[in-house]
């Protein structure tokens, strides 16, 4: 006789600390974000269904001032466990993910944090060393878990359910924080990884497998090593139920198209259940699977896929309205470390004598910038001080952070005039890298701007309001290289796609690039300034890649910015005039920038959408 049940299967993924609804850069509350306010509808969606399973799929350890103040100040300790372990062993996960995020402070102090869950911990493709194939690597947490439970069915009678759960993360971290992670692990090709273990799962008795994949709904086709790779796993045998993150997307939504594999209104990646909750707490992952009981074999003859969301943007007045209280077990087990992180991201660290804003970080030279490429120049003439280099020009690559894109409206940087503190900091320089100091020669340094160029959507010459940069492109990979000055010609093709590979060899969107006024050489040596994420290999340029470090991670990129920030006192906010569009006669593009990007137009008509207009001749 067959039985029928329900299981509900609930996932948190990219958390990012953000534990309780506050925005420590603004010093505000934000009720769009925060774990306390995902945990009540955990609890409620617990209560509708009395078969509940819920994970986590990574990025938990790492995002917010909250993280930074543990990893650099309070430490964790045997009696104060990291609060984002601490907040979420209040909720009883079944299971969770590395994600990675969890490997910016390095490898010690992710173990030290995962030594207080409460939680078991899986992912299948990080190693401290490879074996032969996959079943026989050390892996750094457990291949895989199997979870026995009983299961009510429709009738309440209860029966026993073996549930596998392999989790995966992208292989690229080796290259993101190799500064840390060098000659203590490695990693595998996600999809390769889950094919040779599936087969054990079934062996072990699973009678369903759930794959943590703190990986992305990108491409359908696999590809080696590739970085955003649910959508092949999907299509692995074995697999029943992936669980997406990375991305910072909601899936099933509006945000992906219809394809013959992916089906964002069902939820469903090669016909299976599938589903991704954005990011720092915004929605909850909801599968619901109906289950089928025959010789003891459960099976899914059903699934309902949703992504629920912990608050809505009132448009009428610009503001976010929380749809669900605080839990007052997540924000009990949260309260010390916010008290704390509060007071130390308020501590003074210089003046700013003008407002410091990135409403247009991405289309033209940027104050904010500036302040960052000089910080990370200062520092590192510091360490040069004495040696061989010491009179070497340093060009300086920085990138923007904080302009909206999947951050939503109100991620932007908007700093009045006055005192800065630490938050302001956070606020620069969003992420935990160190510096690294790269020799490179003129060929790689123009083939370094081309990557960047492809921020832009290609132009078409004459046409009106176009798009003009590319949705698909991260804000992170727009690298300026202070110290230099060149052209950028959006109506040429990119010679590199949004991921960083070569598309078209031929495209020179980036021209005249001079460095005091003269023309750069091919074969001419140049010392560069960047973050440990570009110089190990983040975001795929080829021109970073090919260089030659001379030094990492002997200080950190905030650190530098907050040894600048004190030195300089008061900062005027000017800004050098790096680069610059091409003339485009009669050409006119349109891009999207911030509600407050209005308080700091001149001349033009204020709104939301921006538009650029070239001379018309």
């Amino acid at each position: 006789m067959s039985a029928f049940a329900t299981l509900r299967i609930l996932e948190t993924t990219d958390l990012h600390v953000h534990l309780l609804p506050y925005d420590y850069h603004t010093d505000q509350p934000n009720a769009g974000v925060g774990l306390s306010r995902t945990a009540s509808l955990i609890r409620k969606l617990r209560a509708e269904e009395r078969n509940c399973l819920l994970f986590d799929n990574g990025d938990y350890l790492q995002g917010t001032p909250l993280s930074d103040f543990v990893a650099k100040v309070s430490g964790i300790h045997e009696s104060s466990p990291h609060p984002a372990i601490a907040a979420m062993n209040t909720l009883d996960y079944d299971a969770a993910n590395l994600g990675n995020h969890e490997f910016n402070f390095g490898l010690d102090f992710l173990l030290d944090a995962l030594a207080h869950a409460n939680f078991p911990v899986t992912c299948a493709n990080i190693a401290r060393n490879l074996g032969e194939e996959p079943t026989q690597d050390d892996t750094l947490v457990r291949q895989y878990l199997m979870l026995d439970r009983m299961i009510r069915d429709d009738q309440g009678a209860s029966h026993p359910i073996r549930i596998g759960v392999i989790g995966f993360a992208p292989p690229q971290i080796l290259q993101w924080d190799s500064h840390h992670l060098h000659g203590q692990i490695t990693t595998r090709d996600i999809v390769e990884t889950a094919r040779a273990l599936l087969p054990r799962l079934k062996q072990d008795g699973a009678d369903i497998v759930i794959a943590l994949c703190h990986s992305g709904i990108g491409a359908e086709v696999r590809s080696p090593m590739m970085e955003n790779a649910a959508v092949p796993l999907a299509a692995v045998d074995g697999i029943d139920v992936v669980l997406a993150g990375h991305t910072h997307l909601v899936f099933p939504s509006d945000q992906f198209a219809k394809t013959d594999v992916v089906d964002p209104s069902r939820g469903h990646l090669h016909g299976k259940p599938a589903v991704m909750a954005g990011f720092n707490g915004s929605h909850l992952g909801v599968i619901d699977l109906c289950l089928r009981r025959d010789d003891g074999q459960w099976r899914i003859i059903g699934d309902h896929v949703r992504a629920i969301p912990i608050a809505r943007r009132n448009l009428a007045s610009n503001t976010i309205e929380g749809l669900v209280p605080c839990d007052v077990f997540v924000r009990d087990a949260a309260t010390s470390a916010h008290d704390a992180t509060i007071a130390h991201v308020r501590q003074p660290v210089g003046q700013t004598s003008v407002p410091l804003q990135s409403y247009f970080s991405q289309i033209s030279n940027d104050a904010i910038l500036q302040i960052v490429a000089d910080a990370q120049r200062t520092a590192v003439q510091s360490f040069l001080t004495g040696g061989p280099l010491a009179d070497r020009l340093i060009l300086s690559a920085v990138a923007p952070f904080m302009v909206g894109a999947r951050g939503g409206p109100d991620h932007f940087i908007d700093i009045p005039a006055g005192p800065l503190a630490h938050r302001n900091v956070a606020e620069l320089y969003v992420y935990p890298n160190t510096l690294s100091l790269l020799e490179l020669t003129g060929a790689q340094l123009h083939l370094w701007l081309e990557r960047s160029a492809g921020a832009f959507a290609r132009i078409t010459i004459g046409n009106d309001n176009q798009p003009l940069l590319d949705p698909n492109f991260p804000c992170y990979n727009f690298d300026v290289i202070d110290g230099l000055t060149y052209v950028i010609d959006p109506s040429e093709p990119s010679r590199f796609d949004a991921q960083g590979v070569e598309i078209c060899a031929d495209a020179r969107r980036v021209r005249d690039i001079r460095i005091d006024g003269e023309p750069i050489i091919e074969d001419q040596s140049f010392l560069v300034v960047t973050n440990s994420y570009r110089a190990g290999g983040g975001g795929s340029f080829q021109g970073a890649i090919a260089g030659h470090a001379l030094a990492t991670g002997k200080v950190s990129a905030t650190d530098a910015l907050i040894d600048h920030l004190r030195k300089t006192g008061d900062l005027a906010g000017h800004c050098t005039r790096t680069w610059r569009f091409a003339h485009l006669p009669d050409t006119t593009a349109q891009f999207e920038s911030g509600p407050q990007a209005r308080n700091y137009l001149r001349g033009q008509h204020s709104r939301p959408r921006s538009q650029l207009c070239w001379p018309r001749r």
